[in-house]
């Protein structure tokens, strides 16, 4: 990937710019120079926008939910899903499961096929058709089933690192990341991470930063990981400042920028260069991606259908006329991309903040849906538990 425009952020003001760093975050045997991981997001961290983020900085990148029984089922589009490039080491996926037997069913292949370095399980995802199943951010809410869940995915992970991510809780009456935590923790994950708002907050308002730190005073054996609101490098710096968390979970932020790695990558090692990326090398980018997404779908109008997700998010700020973006939305080839693109004044300067800040889905609170009865108790109750199982039919959760 050629090289951004960068500025030397040096000239700033130091109090603008957090000096807490972290050292190397470690999660089991695998080290990272840089503790930042690219979060999972459904449709998104594909190989594709794996490769692309890797290429402008460092850290660890996951890759997008899969269902755990489609998995086990050996289903075309999950196979796809795990596959990496010879270019990503260390390899990591991300799992979602309601039943125990399942989710171990489903590490146990990763395992003994080498399909991955490092395997994360979500108890995070939000989204409704995860919930109403009692899966994603419900389920710590059973403490019970977590656990199982957890500590049998540990047990066939072996010596594969295995990590969780969750949210604080169902709603602010039912908190669950303290005691979930805690049973990861005994379980034997390599690390804990946390996106700090609940389900009903969905992506909405702004992220509880005090969880993270609340949760990173109660957990001590491994690492605490931060998510939620990181827009920018300088965010990631002063999240860990205010938290004392081990390293960052970066989504919606990093959204038609994936040079954001490159800034973090630079903050976290001491450096103080931001990308500024000119229209042309935005552009640059988003060909780069679409090529990508060629490669990885092996289908050339499937890819460009894709990337249209995209267009909102890379040119965010830039001006960039209404009909050309509606016509890049509409692109069928890469040839057509690439007459559209060339279209574009490569030469345009980078819009500054116009171009930063919130992107990606933000919405409302929301009532969580949840299975019938779920909030009564703890536990599984009568028929929740066989009702679980029915919520794995998808090849991605979220």
């Amino acid at each position: 990937m050629s090289i951004l425009t960068v500025t030397d952020r040096n000239a700033e003001s130091p109090a603008s710019i957090p000096e807490a760093r972290p050292a190397a975050l470690r999660i089991g045997p695998i080290e990272l120079d840089v503790p930042v991981v690219l979060a999972p997001m459904a449709g998104i961290t594909n190989t594709a926008f794996r490769r692309l983020c890797r290429e402008y900085g460092a850290g660890l990148y996951v890759s997008e939910m899969i269902t755990s029984r489609a998995l086990v089922e050996r289903t075309p589009a999950s196979l796809r899903l795990i596959q990496h490039h010879e270019s990503e080491t260390p390899r990591s996926i991300q799992l979602y499961g309601v039943d125990p037997k399942t989710v171990a069913e489903a590490v146990t292949f990763l395992v003994a096929e080498d399909r991955a370095d490092h395997i994360d399980l979500n108890f995070g995802c939000p989204v409704p058709k995860v919930t109403r199943k009692g899966g994603g951010s419900a389920l710590p809410w059973k403490l019970g089933l977590f656990r199982e869940i957890v500590e049998g995915a540990v047990k066939a992970a072996g010596d594969i690192p295995l990590t969780v991510k969750m949210r604080k809780g169902i709603d602010a009456e039912h908190l669950t990341y303290l005691e979930a935590a805690k049973a990861a923790e005994g379980a034997g994950v390599a690390s804990i991470a946390l996106h700090a708002r609940t389900a009903a907050e969905f992506y909405s308002g702004h992220a509880d930063w005090s969880a993270i730190a609340k949760l990173k005073e109660t957990i001590h054996s491994v690492p605490v990981l931060g998510n939620g609101d990181i827009w920018s490098a300088e965010d990631a710096l002063r999240m860990v400042a205010e938290t004392g968390c081990d390293g960052v979970v970066v989504g919606r932020g990093c959204l038609g920028r994936p040079w954001l790695f490159g800034d973090l990558a630079a903050a976290f090692q001491g450096g103080r260069l931001k990308a500024e990326p000119t229209l042309g090398e935005v552009a640059t980018a988003f060909q780069r991606h679409a090529e990508l997404l060629v490669e990885f779908f092996d289908d050339e109008g499937r890819a460009c259908r894709d990337i249209r997700k995209h267009v909102a998010w890379y040119f965010k700020g830039y001006s960039v006329g209404g009909e050309l973006r509606a016509a890049l939305a509409r692109s069928s080839s890469l040839d057509e991309i690439a007459e559209l693109l060339a279209q574009l004044d490569p030469a345009q300067p980078y819009p500054g903040a116009e171009a930063e800040g919130q992107r990606g889905r933000a919405g409302t609170p929301k009532v969580p849906t949840l299975p019938y009865g779920w909030l009564d108790s703890r536990e599984l109750e009568g028929a929740q538990r066989s009702e679980l199982t029915e919520g794995e039919g998808d090849t991605s959760g979220g």
